[in-house]
């Protein structure tokens, strides 16, 4: 890309001054950027002229593109934050700040799509061999992604640059070796895409997905392409003829309409393979159209008419416009049976919805005319802030993001308070995520929970519409097991950051001996001995081990990370800590099949030709029965007609099992071996023996379970533990 081209997509509201500027800001980081090439061996200010392009293209303030075109000159060149700051003043020098990654490691291990040393995003990392720079640059990475959603509660212009910086670089993935873009590609999926729709940016989230998707599985992604290339004549005609009919209808009904296809993406129909177990050709929204109306009134009176000509399929209605999706995103959904006996989707919203839908939070510059200042930005904005109101209190950069996964990424339910106040709560939101979203001291005093007026348990996953009541003790605190991962008790950050702060407030040597207690159970539990307690507290960064057992006592540092730590530690000296038993190969979940690019689909066996492991196999999709598996020299399969019926399966991978004997004691009482068994089936672990006595009421179970690694039997130990009636269970040596 040239810097002409950039000049013209400017946006017209640009003065002459800000037009200089933005070439002065050009000619810099031309000339900082000297010498410098991408991995594609263009100059390396091609990337910076894209990036502007990107966010011109958005009708940004020139202050965002000028920080643009000058992203990378702090972090890959001579070029200090002061040196901006004289030439462009303070705004553009803290917008690049903003950008600018951590550079703890030295430059010269740094790398993306560079020809040179320097680096243009911190997951373009070389992998190096060993394990501690590994790890040095993984946490490199999330410190400075930490660094960027800090930003972004103080001006979210910061995160634009950042997602059309990663854009750009996955535009231009494809020079990059397999292995990173395989890596960069799910980060993009897991961060950036999700960040993208969260500031309701629809045109760079589709994008980003698109392009990741096409490096996470190229199979499936060729595949879906391949589909949606051989079809689209056929389904551009068909869309011309439906939008023409539908316009006309329309206009007869004095509705004014502008209306045209709707791009499906390939990554969205796969979702959509995946969620509903359909093949391509099951995927309802095919063909789909979008109605541009000129304001909300007509956007019903068009909804009317549609559902009036052609009859509305049930359950396929969703009405954005009365109840807003929590990234503001608004429109109305509907699908119908079009004449051809075929479902079309249509998509009913005015201009300024089209404009939030493409642009989100950007659509704020685009539409000044609402005045000085923007109610619907300022709502945005405080959203922003509130979604991560626990972003201050977190240190641990690998845990800030993963914080921001879990409550700001994921997608929301709505919940009621016995007042009828809604609580907005990530999905998979809990009782405990409930009662610390209302208040910090509902929260430490919860005992209980009733949801529609039922008692439930204090791990049971809240769905939107349920209300939900907190039962309170006068007095007391957080239990220390609401901290557990394996016990699923609290999803959010929020909540998490709030039990800790409780806990840090407790006396030291209190926090010291519970933090003791806790992790010579869990050694105990998992039958691990002979832990250097010392050099594992300094591993962790503290000065001895009462320092890390008062960072576990108050959850400073969860005890999984410490085990998974001891884990590594002993893979060194003996493979995993399951020395007592060889491993052993062990099949996939369900019959071993795998249909490729579709999980869960039902898969059954053909009577006909009785494939075996081994056997060169095909997939059959029936109605209403999943995939049935034929060998692809099986007679009925070549006689097929209807070939775009038949997947791609394959014989699923085995993977490495270990058999651990565990010990249970409780008393006994009805249902005690069905609760056990329902845990180790939930937990897909295999069950190799089992022998139960009981003396005086009390049970004793011993047992034999093949598990894939440490987490995995804690996950199993700590949920047997905590079923009514378990006094303790443990890994026991055999014999």
């Amino acid at each position: 890309m040239k810097i002409d081209s950039l000049m013209e997509i400017l946006p017209q509201n640009y003065s002459v001054v800000d037009r200089e500027m933005v070439m002065r800001a050009y000619r810099f980081a031309e000339a900082a950027h000297q010498g410098q090439k991408r991995a594609s061996g263009e100059p390396y200010v091609s990337h910076c002229l894209a990036v502007a392009a990107i966010l011109a293209e958005m009708q940004v303030p020139p202050a965002v593109v000028i920080a643009g075109l000058l992203h990378d000159t702090v972090e890959d060149t001579i070029v200090t934050l002061d040196d901006i700051r004289k030439e462009f003043g303070d705004e553009v020098a803290r917008l690049v700040d903003g950008v600018t990654k951590l550079t703890n490691l030295p430059r010269v291990s740094r790398g993306d799509q560079h020809g040179g040393s320097a680096i243009a995003d911190e997951d373009l990392l070389p992998e190096p061999v060993e394990t501690t720079t590994r790890s040095r640059r993984k946490d490199m990475t999330n410190e400075t992604l930490r660094k960027v959603f800090l930003a972004m509660g103080d001006d979210i212009r910061v995160v634009l640059i950042k997602l059309a910086d990663r854009l750009h670089n996955m535009r231009t993935l494809g020079y990059m070796p397999e292995e990173k873009r395989k890596r960069i590609a799910q980060q993009t999926l897991d961060i950036f895409a999700p960040l993208a729709n969260r500031l309701g940016i629809w045109q760079i989230k589709w994008e980003l997905e698109d392009l990741a998707f096409r490096y996470v599985n190229p199979e499936k992604y060729r595949e879906i392409a391949e589909n949606l290339a051989e079809r689209r004549q056929d389904r551009e005609r068909q869309i011309q003829q439906i939008i023409q009919r539908m316009q006309t209808i329309l206009r007869e009904n004095g509705i004014k309409a502008e209306i045209s296809g709707r791009p499906k993406h390939i990554y969205s129909i796969y979702k959509k393979m995946v969620e509903k177990g359909k093949t391509f050709e099951m995927v309802r929204d095919l063909r789909a159209v979008r109605c541009i109306v000129k304001d909300i009134p007509s956007c019903y009176a068009a909804l009317g008419v549609i559902h009036t000509h052609w009859r509305p399929i049930p359950q396929e209605f969703d009405d954005y416009i009365a109840a807003p999706k929590d990234n503001f995103y608004q429109s109305l959904h509907t699908a119908v049976i079009y004449d051809d006996g075929k479902p079309l989707e249509v998509q009913i919203r005015t201009m300024e919805m089209h404009q939030n839908a493409e642009y989100g939070i950007a659509a704020h510059w685009r539409y000044k005319e609402r005045g000085p200042k923007d109610e619907l930005y300022e709502q945005r904005i405080n959203w922003l802030r509130k979604l991560m109101e626990w972003r201050q209190e977190i240190e641990d950069a690998q845990e800030f993001v993963e914080g921001m996964k879990s409550d700001v990424f994921q997608d929301r339910v709505y919940v009621f308070t016995p007042r009828g106040d809604i609580i907005d709560l990530p999905a998979g939101s809990t009782p405990i995520d409930f009662a610390y979203h209302v208040h910090t001291e509902i929260g430490n005093r919860c005992r209980g929970a009733k949801v529609n007026g039922k008692l439930v348990t204090l791990d049971y996953t809240l769905k939107t519409g349920d209300q939900v009541e907190i039962l309170t003790a006068k007095q007391g605190g957080p239990s220390r097991d609401w901290l557990n991962p394996s016990l699923g008790l609290v999803k959010t950050q929020r909540a998490r950051s709030k039990i800790r702060a409780w806990f840090k407030k407790q006396d030291r040597e209190q926090n010291l001996t519970q933090g003791k207690a806790m992790f010579e159970k869990e050694l105990r539990r998992l039958g691990i001995t002979d832990v250097d307690v010392e050099k594992l507290a300094q591993d962790f960064d503290f000065k001895n081990a009462d320092d890390l057992y008062v960072a576990i006592g108050c959850g400073d540092i969860g005890l999984g990370r410490v085990i998974n730590r001891i884990s590594d530690d002993n893979a060194k000296k003996d493979p995993f800590i399951f020395t007592l038993h060889q491993p052993k190969e062990s099949k996939p979940p369900g019959n071993g099949v795998t249909v490729l690019g579709l999980k869960g689909l039902l898969t059954t066996f053909a009577r006909c030709c009785n494939p075996a492991p081994g056997d060169e196999i095909v997939g059959y999709i029936t109605r209403g029965r999943g995939a049935t598996i034929h060998r692809q020299d099986c007679p009925n399969v070549l006689r097929l007609k209807e070939r775009e019926r038949i997947v791609k399966v394959t014989w699923g991978e085995p993977h490495q099992t270990y058999p651990v004997h565990v010990l249970v004691k409780a008393y006994d009482r009805q249902g005690l071996m069905n609760d056990i068994s329902m845990i180790i089936s939930n937990e897909e672990v295999n069950l190799l023996d089992i022998d139960l006595k009981v003396t005086h009421n009390l049970a004793s179970i011993h047992m034999v379970v093949e598990v894939s690694d440490i987490n995995q039997l804690s996950r199993v130990l700590t949920r047997i533990e905590n079923l009514p009636n378990v006094l303790e269970a443990h890994r026991t040596n055999p014999g």
